[in-house]
């Protein structure tokens, strides 16, 4: 029962002027209570609110009791007299483990209880009842009451607390979506910014990482207040900005006005790499800048989605590289994320940038396209938007878009009018081609004798750098090229290494001549720049043979210098070739070719040291090696485990048959928290016996409440591409009793469909897959069956 485009359409030409007058109860440990005040103006007629599961359901309108039809999600309001009308629903609503809803979470390690709602699409009902949609912005007043001695944040500035009981000032208008409440007891540090309170938190046990961070973290945030504040013209919007670190996020963050939720693996227990460092400073300034792009302006329907969140994630990038302070953030996305967006531009599941509205015909379908293409291909289009516009005209246009629809929503066609306006040039004929179609385009680097010449395939103005190179590449020289349908002769480069799109200007895929891409091939961590080598590591893996793959690997990986470019293509090496097109048969030694381009000898840089030794933990065969590992807590270099690493020498060391259920056990005691109790519950999965897979896949399925987080660490351990026949018999398991399952909710879906099985398949098995999606499956889980079908190409019967 997904909230439809028409039925949005039809309650937002009835109502207006909504607002929310909002009473949790959290101190009950079985369930809540919710009491909301819904005020609104209606034109008449018949409508409804969307309330899930309530129990002691009360409903008055208008000051009067009444009992309207209600099926568990929607309460109906039939015969709305026109005019101004005020209803009070209260109701007991079941907390919940998966993070959609009121979510509940007790710490193993002190036994402290931390409940917060983290909504989004379709989960604002679970939590009260309201009119769930963008379109219908509305101020929302909170009144909290829970323990006393706990901290409880929300949207709004606290305006009192004593007694156990929390109030919260009114927010602007906000979707209801973007509400936020979280309580429990809370590790705080609390400081004034040019007049805004502001506030980073994380539960207790987290207080020793959070102070050492502290410092950094509020170091970036000031950085990006600031930064914002100079190039918008809009004022910040809200009355405090408050950053917390809470349990069990489905999300690697959420943009909550004036207070943004943070998943816990961005402050490590114990060692923060600078991989670590960068992507928390990006995500930082991703969430802020929402508070313009999603939370001022926000869609008025799900298919605007990447103006929130292609814009934010180009600012996130753009700001932690060039102000914050953290270089190589750009060579993270290259590497790391922007592969994943030509990937899924390859996918039949692929929309355009901006889809047409009536493609996103249902809440459910808007859940599918928070995706690489939203993401990481927006994000590239709009780095190219800029580099093809010029920053001055591209934030004019951007600003008076703010301005116009401040506390309102607005469409793509509102921006490039904005655009249009501050620019001489043809904004409209770019979306179209840019953000209207799917697809990307090629540049081919081919030769008119030694001269290199550039040429397109596709319908897109490109505007890029291309870099040149001697035969032994050294440095000879950058230029920024524009690229249409007419070829572009780079005389001045005969005989050179030619690399377009060295900076990842644009979004398109790149061909080298056959002299360029045997001279990289050969030699590419002589690059002194980690931008291009970033860019160059996905020209020579995309399409590569899996046995060039592993020999490009072998070549490049020991000499490769970037600890984030080594660690993006063991990723990608392990993810995609190893657990979705090598048979089993070449699977261990395509692990034996891995864990050798790992071994260091003496690693005299210790994030590049920490890299190899995760992707040695995940690959090697050496028990003994894994073992001493463990002994030392540190490997054979003297690096130090910490909880990451140890726990990948730990599942990889249970993968092999090394260590058993109580020496496992004996693990999760050392550790003590609740990441622990997951790395237990992955390393149990691991065991290579039948009896370990179908304990596994009885947790996984038989247990109505799994979480979300233990249901795929417990996936991650079941599905080992060294163990095919212990594993076989859960593929069609799976294929079987998903859909069932995903219809728990779009949390849940989602990770059952990351749960597929992490090996390749038959063409057999492939089919039943395909079968499946002949009847009725959800449609998270459908997008990513799709994706995997896609991805993948049988290697038996």
């Amino acid at each position: 029962m997904s909230l439809t485009l028409d039925e949005a359409r039809a309650r937002a030409a009835m109502l207006s002027d909504v607002s929310y007058d909002l009473a949790l109860d959290v101190t009950g440990r079985d369930d809540f209570r919710s009491r909301v005040v819904v005020r609104f103006h209606t034109e008449g007629g018949d409508t409804f609110l969307e309330l899930y599961r309530a129990e002691s359901l009360q409903v008055t309108l208008d000051g009067s009791p009444v009992t309207p039809v209600y099926d568990g999600r929607r309460i109906v309001l039939d015969d709305l007299k026109p005019g101004v009308h005020e209803v009070v629903v209260d109701a007991r609503l079941q907390y919940v483990t998966d993070g959609e809803g009121l979510h509940s979470f007790v710490d193993p390690v002190d036994g402290e209880r931390y409940v917060g709602g983290y909504l989004g699409l379709d989960i604002t009902q679970r939590l009260f009842a309201c009119f769930d949609q963008l379109d219908l912005k509305g101020p929302i007043t909170l009144t909290v009451t829970a323990d006393p001695a706990w901290t409880v944040l929300s949207n709004g500035r606290l305006t009192a607390a004593g007694g156990g009981r929390f109030g919260f000032a009114a927010t602007p208008p906000i979707p209801c979506d973007q509400f936020v409440v979280v309580a429990g007891p809370y590790h705080s540090v609390r400081w004034e910014y040019r007049g805004l309170p502001m506030g980073w938190h994380t539960r207790r046990s987290l207080a020793a990482a959070l102070d050492r961070d502290v410092a950094e973290l509020r170091r970036v945030t000031e950085v990006c207040f600031d930064h914002y504040g100079e190039i918008f013209t809009e004022p910040f919007p809200f009355d405090s900005y408050d950053q917390v670190f809470v349990p069990d996020l489905n999300w690697g963050a959420m943009e909550c006005p004036g207070c943004v939720t943070f998943n816990e693996s961005m402050l490590p227990r114990d060692r923060v790499t600078d991989d670590d460092r960068r992507y928390r400073a990006m995500v930082i300034a991703h969430e802020m800048s929402h508070m313009w792009f999603a939370d001022l302006v926000s869609p008025v329907w799900w298919e605007d989605a990447w103006l929130n969140e292609s814009f934010a994630d180009y600012m996130g990038y753009e700001v932690a590289e060039t102000v914050a302070g953290y270089p190589g953030t750009r060579v993270s996305f290259e590497a790391a994320h922007k592969p994943g967006a030509y990937l899924a531009d390859r996918r039949r599941s692929t929309h355009p940038v901006a889809p047409a509205t009536e493609d996103v015909p249902d809440v459910a379908t808007g859940m599918t396209i928070f995706d690489a293409i939203s993401y990481g291909k927006g994000n590239a289009v709009l780095r190219q938007l800029v580099t093809w516009l010029g920053e001055t005209d591209f934030l004019a246009g951007v600003n008076a878009h703010l301005s116009r629809h401040r506390f309102a929503n607005a469409t793509l066609e509102d921006l490039l009018s904005a655009l249009d306006a501050a620019s001489p040039r043809d904004v409209r004929g770019w979306a179209q081609v840019w953000l209207r179609q799917t697809g990307h385009d090629t540049i081919r680097v081919t030769r008119h004798g030694d001269v290199p010449v550039l040429t397109r395939t596709g319908v897109r103005p490109h505007r890029f750098t291309v870099t040149a190179y001697s035969p032994s590449l050294e440095p000879a020289g950058s230029q920024l090229v524009d690229l249409a349908d007419e070829p572009v002769e780079l005389p001045q480069w005969a005989g050179l290494v030619v690399v377009p799109n060295a900076h990842g200007d644009t979004f398109a895929r790149v061909e080298l001549d056959p002299f360029s891409h045997d001279t990289l091939a050969r030699e590419l961590s002589a690059l002194a720049d980690p931008l291009v080598r970033a860019v160059l590591w996905d020209v020579l893996l995309d399409g590569a043979t899996p046995a060039a793959h592993l020999l490009l690997l072998a070549l490049q990986l020991p000499r490769e210098p970037s600890p984030t470019l080594v660690s993006a293509a063991l990723d990608r090496t392990l993810n995609h070739l190893v657990r979705r097109v090598l048979p089993p048969a070449e699977t261990t030694a395509a692990l034996e070719v891995i864990a050798a381009a790992c071994t260091a000898e003496d690693e005299p840089d210790e994030q590049r040291a920490v890299v190899l030794a995760r992707g040695l933990a995940r690959t090697t065969s050496d028990q003994g090696l894994l073992r001493r590992w463990l002994d030392a807590d540190a490997t054979d270099q003297g690096l130090a485990l910490d909880p990451e690493l140890r726990w990948a020498v730990v599942h990889r060391l249970a993968e092999l048959g090394g260590l058993a259920a109580p020496q496992i056990e004996a693990e999760r005691l050392r550790d003590g928290t609740d990441a622990g109790d997951l790395g237990t519950a992955t390393a149990l999965a691991a065991r290579p016996t039948a009896e370990a897979k179908a304990a596994a896949w009885a947790a996984m399925t038989e247990v109505p409440d799994v979480s979300v987080r233990r249901f795929r660490a417990l996936a991650a351990g079941l599905w080992s591409p060294g163990q095919r026949d212990l594993v076989t018999p859960y593929i069609a398991a799976y294929v079987a009793v998903a859909p069932a399952l995903a219809r728990r909710g779009s949390a849940f879906a989602a990770a059952l469909g990351r749960a597929f099985p992490a090996l390749a398949l038959t063409a057999g098995e492939l089919a039943l897959v395909r079968a499946a999606l002949h009847d009725d499956v959800p449609v998270v889980l459908k997008r990513y069956w799709e994706d995997e079908l896609d991805d993948r190409l049988p290697w038996g019967p």
